[in-house]
């Protein structure tokens, strides 16, 4: 099992949620998070003041998944998350040991 974690636009909250839906991702976390990378922020004024707003406000999506799973939901991300322009966001995958499931104490894939 992998996690995979996505980091992208808040306006691609919606569309690519419903990709993976569509995709018959069983289960996601999505959580409003505020980062930087290779947009840096901006510069704004406040009261006569230039200030640096290097922290962007993003959407990260954590899937966790069956190994055989992973390049096809990479590849969708890519694809429904992508706008060519610097700040698409960066995708990490992790390996995961266990998984259980707290209701029925399934382990494994079987509680994915």
């Amino acid at each position: 099992m992998k996690k995979v974690t996505a980091i992208v636009r808040p306006e691609k909250l919606e569309p690519l949620k419903d990709a993976l839906f569509a995709a018959k991702v069983t289960g996601m976390t999505v959580s409003q998070v505020q980062g930087c990378g290779s947009q840096h922020g901006w510069k704004e004024y406040y009261r006569g003041t230039e200030v640096l707003l290097n922290m962007i406000p993003k959407v990260k999506f954590e899937l966790v998944v069956a190994d055989e799973r992973v390049e096809e939901l990479v590849e969708l991300i890519c694809a429904t998350a992508a706008t060519g322009e610097v700040g698409d966001g960066k995708i990490f995958i992790f390996p995961v040991e266990e998984v259980v499931r707290i209701r029925t104490g399934e382990r494994g894939e079987a509680a994915l």
